[in-house]
């Protein structure tokens, strides 16, 4: 069964299909290494064992009797702890969750992420969390830690995380795995603890863009019990799919103070891309003050989000003193500033439209470092290397969709990442050439050592 914890989504409804394996065998096999394996890592706060086995035994009688809800039919998966668990934290389970149990995936474990939710990736959490399973004594980033060290690791086929601000990013970087940030509202954030009321997304980490497009595919949707959801469902792209050249834009500055593994990958990734694209060099960014933008709304609200729970600026959990994530800010901001935030998102948010309309996507390194030394910080253990490219501020705050993806190895045998930023609505064209990319390299086959 090894060799299964690293199989993709189509992989495994493959060897269901065929009863070649068993839902209950796959979810058994899933709990056995989230149980053995999950606290090496600190990935998991809670195995779901007795609900995955009643699901994965419901899934097994459907596929006796013909009936099969999808790809994800048979499929065991985690979640992050911000998503209510009915039974586990919560009366109801959240939307994201039921959505997935109607798609027929099993639901193993809960998963460990920074405290509040929050941290926006870069942040050193005051409590222990999740390490890459490519180093032990390198953190898996943050917020969503457990979500992409349980898909690294090879404890579940695919896990949902969410972003605020780089807390899908991050960890797809650090752990070797591929992410998907969604657009804003793509998929319903109902009984997901709030960090940044319109920041927040929730998203898939798994083996492949392609397993990341079937999970959206059972996500996306209008919620009436989230009137942010937007009303448009998502179909994945399929392999088979018409093929087209595509267009890609590498910003200014994106090869700047990057470690130079990272930068090397960067550049054999491109080279791989221009096989079936066009490459721009130079693209610009609109000239916005984007990431002070985006730190003043995330203070605002999550400084309000604390203060719901008891919370005060400054005081034990929650968010640091300088700002969410570290980054610079305050933990409290004027009204005024809240305000003249949301202004200015709007134009922001067409203006950056307006390039990335041109392109199916954006392409440049998802971090310019490795992995950072759990307990410190990547300017602490990497004050050199502060580079690569700007654009995670400009997409969080505008809401438009990313994909991050492995890109090789670096120092210490850590991985490498390059991330795709496109248009509002625009997950098909990132999937698909993602899909493209991952079709000409084994990055995403790799395992950490001794997997």
């Amino acid at each position: 069964m090894t060799e299964l914890a690293f199989s993709t989504i189509p992989e495994l409804g493959a060897l269901l299909r065929s009863r070649a394996v068993s839902a209950v065998e796959l979810a058994g096999a899933a709990l056995d290494r989230l149980e053995t394996l999950g606290p090496r890592y600190g990935a998991v706060t809670a195995v779901l064992r007795e609900r995955a086995l009643r699901e994965a035994r419901v899934r097994d009688r459907e596929l006796a009797a013909g009936r099969i809800r999808g790809p994800l039919h048979g499929i065991p998966y985690g979640v992050k702890a911000l998503l209510a668990v009915a039974g586990d934290d919560a009366a109801a389970d959240a939307t994201a969750v039921t959505r997935l149990g109607d798609a027929g995936a099993v639901l193993c474990a809960r998963l460990a992420m920074v405290e509040a939710g929050g941290a926006m990736g870069c942040a050193v959490p005051s409590a222990p969390t999740a390490l890459t399973p490519w180093g032990e004594d390198r953190w898996a980033g943050g917020s969503s830690s457990g979500s992409a060290a349980a898909v690294a690791a090879g404890l579940l086929p695919f896990t949902l995380g969410s972003e605020t601000w780089g807390s899908i990013q991050v960890p797809a970087a650090c752990c070797g795995v591929t992410g998907l940030r969604p657009t804003y509202g793509r998929v319903s954030r109902s009984g997901a603890t709030a960090l940044s009321w319109t920041m927040d997304k929730i998203g898939p980490f798994a083996r492949t863009a392609e397993d990341c497009g079937l999970v959206l595919g059972a996500l996306a949707g209008p919620d009436p019990r989230d009137p942010t959801a937007l009303a448009h469902y998502f179909t994945a792209p399929a392999r088979t799919g018409a093929r087209r050249r595509y267009r890609l834009g590498v910003l200014r500055g994106s090869r700047e103070r990057l470690q130079h593994e990272v930068l090397a990958n960067f550049e054999a990734a491109l080279a791989v891309l221009r096989g079936f694209a066009e490459v721009v060099e130079d693209v610009t960014l609109p000239d916005y003050p984007w990431e002070a933008l985006a730190s003043t709304i995330v203070d605002a609200e999550a400084a309000s989000v604390l203060e719901e729970l008891g919370e005060r600026p400054g005081g034990g959990a929650g968010l640091p003193e300088d700002g969410v994530g570290g980054r610079p800010g305050r933990r409290a901001v004027l009204a005024t500033e809240y305000i003249r935030a949301l202004r200015l998102r709007q134009p922001a948010a067409l203006a950056l439209d307006t390039v990335l309309r041109q392109f199916d996507g954006i392409v440049g390194p998802s971090l310019p470092t490795v992995a950072w030394p759990a307990g410190s910080t990547p300017e602490d253990a990497y004050p050199a290397y502060a580079g690569g490219t700007c654009i995670g501020g400009a997409a969080n705050l505008a809401g438009v969709p990313g994909l991050f993806l492995m890109s090789g190895t670096g120092e210490a045998g850590l991985p490498t990442g390059i991330q795709l930023t496109g248009r509002a609505l625009g997950e098909a064209a990132l999937v698909t050439v993602a899909m493209r990319y991952q079709e000409r390299t084994d990055h995403h086959r790799r395992r950490p050592p001794g997997l």
